[in-house]
């Protein structure tokens, strides 16, 4: 049950629901065939830059755990 709250509180997160939010509207637009060439460039950055920090946070989490330091 900790688990479960510590994932929905990061989820709320700014970013998270920046993200969560332009997904949404890449969804719609997509539907609607309606995605310009710049709403992608925004998007495709926006999601990188989730994915790599998430990303990091777990490199993070098990560099720490086995002591190890990419210094």
């Amino acid at each position: 049950m900790e688990i479960m709250r510590k994932r929905l509180a990061n989820l709320l997160s700014v970013k998270s629901i920046v993200t969560i939010i332009l997904t949404g509207v890449f969804a719609f637009m997509a539907v609607t065939g309606k995605i310009s060439q710049d709403f992608m460039t925004i998007y495709a950055v926006v999601i990188a830059f989730y994915f790599g920090t998430q990303s990091q946070k777990v490199q993070d989490a098990v560099d720490q755990q086995t002591g190890d330091s990419h210094e």
